[in-house]
């Protein structure tokens, strides 16, 4: 049997990051598919870290098993297995966006995250994501074996990205990547080697997910870009959720279509004699997405993790892992199936 190593890229989109949990959940039951590298931005940060520190304590099942646990933290449900049954009395997610949407808790908090600061609470102001990553086995997510991990932040002072990788990876740091600035206090981090603290926001604005740590020599040319965020909407956004939605999806797009642009100039220039073939990294790109699905949803179901989307996202995540193990494995290694000058141009 041979195995096939790959690198992952894993956008951030909050509680959507549950398609990401189905991706990886398919993924890692494949014995010829090899997880090499992780870069992961928000949610994709939270999976990244859930999936290494299983690898690295019990393999493939191990890691399974704390994505699940991750997941469940995330919904507020011990098991996540008790909504399927009630997935038949409950509309489906779509429905329950919509719902989300126009109900008015929803419309106040969303309002207020506007014009009221996340500094205002003082001493009572905690991180509500701090519960579950504080818990998170940082002796293994640190640890120097495969897969390597890079989690990404924005830089608050100088608008930057930051890629947190080995012992730099901590609670704060994974904080740090997952810290929309409307709703959370900037995280602070303290650099181990320099020993000063800099304030950090979520890593969607600079690099959702960033791919360049990837272009590492000992890592292999294949990225899968697990995608959770639609690129394309036929429909012009009229009403102010649906606007305020598109112009989340937008801003977190931006940083990955700007590096997919990049890798496709580099290879016009190869083709064209500009550049020597071999001077620079030549990655393959590949995607899981599911645009169809993610289209039904909006900035409510990323906030407000319902258990029973989150099911249904797992779900959606692993039928489209199914597509890409059917129809894109057996062009890996060998070339690339995202057309980077349609997606980019």
């Amino acid at each position: 049997m041979s195995v096939t190593p790959i690198n992952l890229a894993l956008q951030g989109g909050g509680a959507h990051g549950a398609f990401t949990w189905g991706v990886l959940d398919r993924l890692l039951e494949d014995p010829e598919i090899e997880i090499a590298g992780i870069s992961g931005t928000s949610a994709g940060a939270l999976n990244g870290a859930a999936l290494k520190a299983g690898m690295v304590s019990g393999g493939a099942e191990a890691a399974r098993e704390n994505l699940d646990w991750l997941w469940g933290q995330v919904g507020a449900v011990g098991d996540l297995r008790l909504t399927h049954w009630m997935a038949a009395f409950t509309p489906g997610a779509g429905a329950v966006a919509r719902m989300l949407e126009f109900a008015l808790p929803w419309s106040l908090t969303d309002a207020a995250s506007r014009i009221v600061s996340p500094y205002v609470y003082g001493p009572f102001y905690r991180n509500p994501l701090e519960r579950v990553v504080e818990r998170f086995d940082f002796g293994r997510v640190c640890a120097h074996i495969a897969p390597a991990l890079f989690v990404g932040a924005t830089n608050v002072r100088t608008g930057k990205v930051k890629i947190f990788e080995g012992d730099a990876i901590s609670t704060e740091a994974i904080l740090a990547s997952a810290c929309l600035p409307t709703l959370f206090q900037a995280v602070e981090v303290t650099d181990p080697e320099t020993g000063e603290a800099d304030a950090y926001w979520d890593g969607g604005y600079t690099g959702n997910p960033a791919l360049f740590p990837l272009f590492a020599a000992d890592l292999p040319e294949d990225i899968v870009v697990v995608s959770i965020n639609p690129l394309e909407r036929n429909e012009v956004p009229v009403s102010s959720q649906e606007i305020q939605n598109r112009i989340n999806e937008i801003s977190f797009n931006a940083s990955l279509l700007r590096e997919l642009r990049a890798i496709q100039m580099v290879r016009d220039m190869i083709a064209e004699g500009q550049l020597a073939g071999g001077s620079m990294k030549d990655v393959r790109i590949h995607m899981i997405a599911d645009d169809g699905v993610m289209r039904e949803l909006n900035v409510a179901t990323k906030l407000v993790p319902s258990p029973v989307v989150l099911s249904e996202l797992k779900a959606a995540g692993r039928a489209a892992a199914d597509r890409f193990i059917a129809d894109v494995k057996p062009r890996l290694g060998r070339a690339g199936t995202v057309d980077l000058h349609r997606l980019c141009d």
